[in-house]
Formats: structure tokens, sequence, C-alpha cells
């Protein structure tokens, strides 16, 4: 009887071969089943789009979402990051700041998915971030929604009332002080400037909704870039200039423990209201074409312009806090008044944001508003006629009474509460300690939870809760720190 002898090592090569070549076989099915998968998925897609999207032709792109991204998140917040750089110190302020950026990375990730619905890469579009809730959480959770997004328009609106009036008084002092030198009584009052903003906002309060206002935007959105980008150069001179870097550890002092805490929750509530984009997040993803996939486009929009408003944001805060150590007021523009042209320019930029930023977080109430009465009182001819006005050289304007009064009286309602309540710092504060939990966090992540299907008590829900529990905390203390900042200034 004869035996074949293999050696150990031969046999065990043998082996190996034989299951790297079932190995390779295995993976190049996996290859042809991924991407039929893709196939299908891709003609899924098409499919429910073509249903969902009749005459809508989408055509951005990453590029176009970073742009819109950063000219919304890039205004009048920003003027307020050096201050609160100061309030927290060399350590702790830039620390804030990339926590704040690390949150909204994470709540721009959960909003992306639940654009479309159920699932997130062929279901059917969200194409706001109202419809969003509306799809996701009920009726109910919709009208909280509702209520906290126009209690936000109509609080920006307030503070762009105070932030425009402050640049129109700097532009004066500015002059002022050019023409008379340092010992020239330059100081003056903010209320004749509300009052010029007032009056121009109720003529642009006139045009009839955002299709009309498109050149508006653009204007806002440029204007945002330039003074932003002069109060940086102006920081960064100012420190080459006094050849030393100012500020400390632990930032401005005050004369008690509790005033310091107090400032820290406001400055936290600043940061607050110059970082989150959640509320035009899915309006922006709205305009983006498909394929690739509308979430993942919208991904990569979000991680670039956080990215690039996060290294904006820390240089204007720190070469702010550098060239003005614990001087550092409250609207970095506000410090400068050498070159008085560039600060004048600066602060004239300021005010053209704002005439248009104003209207785009009014025009929502408007239209809220007017639809509500049409609906309401359908044959009423004060809510619904519209009266033909010739005017030289420009085109017939439709006046509607309902419309004149109702805006108007929205205008002169939000110019008195800035005007009782003038405090540019605290204000912002309350904005954004308000918006900041339950419109970039909280909704976000009740949306993502029911629309993964992620059950209660599993690792992924705890630590979706813990982040909402954390974020809502943060928000509690900048809305206490700004209440407080307000009743100070106000008793003071």
């Amino acid at each position: 009887m004869y035996y074949l002898y293999i050696k150990p090592s031969t046999y065990f090569r043998r082996v190996a071969l034989r299951v790297l070549y079932y190995l390779q076989i295995f993976r190049g099915c996996l290859r042809i089943y991924r991407s039929e998968m893709e196939v299908q998925r891709s003609l899924e897609q098409e499919k429910t789009s073509g249903k969902d999207d009749v005459d809508v032709i989408r055509t951005g792109t990453v590029w176009t979402a970073v742009a819109h991204i950063i000219s919304a998140v890039i205004g009048a917040g920003v003027l307020s990051l050096a201050w609160c750089m100061a309030q927290l110190g060399w350590i702790a302020g830039p620390i804030a700041m990339l926590c704040f950026a690390f949150v909204t990375f994470i709540s721009s990730f959960l909003i992306c998915d639940c654009y479309r619905s159920p699932d997130p890469i062929t279901g059917t579009r969200n194409p706001s971030y109202i419809d969003a809730v509306r799809v996701n959480l009920g009726k109910k959770w919709t009208w909280v929604c509702g209520l906290l997004q126009y209690v936000s328009f109509c609080g920006t609106g307030i503070a762009y009332v105070i932030t425009s009036a402050t640049s129109m008084r700097e532009i004066q002092i500015s002059n002022c002080y050019h023409k008379g030198g340092e010992k020239a009584h330059c100081q003056t009052g903010m209320t004749i400037f509300m009052l010029i903003f007032g009056i121009v906002q109720i003529a642009t309060s006139q045009i009839p909704d955002f299709h009309n206002m498109a050149w508006l935007s653009v204007v806002a959105a440029l204007m945002s870039f330039c003074y932003a980008t002069i109060g940086l150069g102006l920081g960064f001179s100012n420190v080459i200039e006094n050849k030393s870097i100012k500020g400390s550890i632990v930032g401005i002092p005050t004369r008690s423990s509790a005033q310091k805490i107090w400032l820290v929750f406001q400055a936290l509530g600043d940061i607050a209201f110059a970082y989150p984009y959640s509320i035009i997040l899915l309006e922006i993803q709205d305009t983006l074409k498909s394929p690739p996939p509308e979430n993942r486009t919208m991904k990569k929009a979000s991680i670039t312009a956080i990215v690039i408003t996060t290294f904006f944001y820390l240089c204007c805060s720190c070469f702010g806090y550098a060239a003005f150590g614990n001087n550092t007021p409250g609207n970095l523009l506000t410090g400068f008044n050498e070159p008085f042209w560039l600060v004048d320019f600066a602060n004239a930029c300021i005010v053209l944001h704002l005439v248009g930023g104003y209207q785009v977080y009014s025009q929502p109430v408007f239209a809220f508003v007017e639809k509500w009465a049409t609906q309401k009182y359908p044959e009423n001819r004060f809510v619904n006629k519209f009266y033909a006005i010739k005017l030289p050289v420009l085109p017939a304007l439709q006046l509607n009474l309902f419309r004149l009064c109702f805006r108007t009286l929205y205008v002169m309602s939000t110019t008195a509460i800035a005007m009782a309540f003038p405090y540019f710092n605290q204000v912002l504060g309350i904005l954004g300690a308000l918006n900041f939990w339950p419109l970039t966090i909280y909704f976000p992540v009740e949306m993502y939870i029911v629309q993964k299907q992620i059950g209660a008590w599993s690792r992924k829900w705890l630590l979706l809760k813990g982040f909402s529990m954390i974020c809502l905390i943060v928000s509690l203390l900048g809305l206490i720190g700004s209440i407080e900042g307000i009743i100070s200034a106000k008793l003071a």
C-alpha cells in the first residue's frame, strides 16, 4: 500500500490559495451586487424626483451651497465675537468657538438626512425646515417650530435695528473725531438713527415678496463680506502697529466673580447667535442637483463652509481681542476711528447689509400673516383689494391697504422695542440662546431618531439625547446671562 506524503507547508499553502481564490470570487460578486443596487437606487431616485419636482430645475453644486451658507452665516454676529473672546480669554475663547463649530457640524449632518423622507436618498422631498418637522414629528410640533421661527425672525429684526443705528452713529462719531481731534465732544444718542432706519424699512417693506427682492439679497451678502473683512484687517493692522498682543488667559477682569460668570454666559449666547444656519439648510439643499444624492453633497458643503467660517471667526475675534485687550468693544468696528474713510465705508456696508437682512427675516412673517388674513376674510376689500399707483419712470405700484398698515405697524413695533432695549451684545445673546437649542439641536435630533427608527435606550439614542441635553444647558446659561445683562444695563 502506497501513501502520498505531502509536506505540511505545501498543504497549508494550497489551502490558503484555495481560500484566497474563493474570497476573490466573493468580492467580485459583492461588487456586482453593489453596482446593481446603486443603479437601482439612482433609478428610484429619478422616479421619485420626477413625481415631487414637476417643472423644477435644480442646478446647485457643492460650491453654490457653500456660498449660500457662508453668505447666510457671516453677518452682524461676527462683530460681537471679539468681545466674546475678551470675556472668555485666550484659552476658553477659541475652545468655545471650536465647540460651537463642532455642534453646528453635527446638527447639519442630522438635518441633511431629513431632506427626504422616509429614505434619505429616495424619499419625498422636504423643501423647508418646517416641512421636515411636519413629516417627521407631526402637526403639534410643527406649530411649536413655526412659533419659534417667527419669534426668531422678529427678534433678529430688532437686533438689526440696534446694529444699524450703532453703525450710523459710528459714522458720525468717526467724522467728528477726524475733524475735531481726539478731544472733541462727539458722543450722541442712537434714537434718531433708529428712527431713520425704521423709516427706510417702512418703504422697503412694501416689496411684495422674496421673488421681487433677489437683488437686495445679493447686495446684502456682498456688504457682509466687505465689513467683516475690513474688521479683520483693521484688527490685524492694530496688532502690528502696537507690536504686542493684548489680552490674558482668563479674559477681562471684573469686580466680582458673579459678574464674570454672567458675562461668560452672555458671551456663550453671542457665539450661539453667530454660528447656526439650521433654519435655512434644507432650503439650500433644495437647490442641489442629483445625482449624486443631495444629502451627500450638502454634507460636503457643510464641512467646507463650517471650516471656512470658523477660520474667519477665529481670525476676527482673536485679532480684535489682541488689538484692544481689556478695552475690546461690544461691536468690533466701534473701536476704530482711523482711517476714518475705511471705518465709514465698513459701517455703511453694515447698514446696507442690514437693510436687506431685515427684509430677509421679515418677509416670512409678512407672508404668513397676509396669507392667514386672505383665507380668513376672502371677501374683505381692505384685505384683498389692490390699487395701482402710477409712478414716474418706475413701474406701477400695487398698493394693498392691509399690507401697508400691517407692515408699517410691524416695523414700528420692532423699532420701538429696539429703542427701549438698545443693547447690542445682550440682545444677540438672548436671540442666540433662544434659537440654538430648539431649532439647531432638539428638532434635528428628534427628526433623525424618528427617521432612522432608533430604539429608545439604545447606545445611539443615549448619545443623541445626551448631546441634546448638554446643548440645552448651554442655551439656558446663555439666556440667563443675557437677560441679566439687559436688566443690569437698564438699571444702570
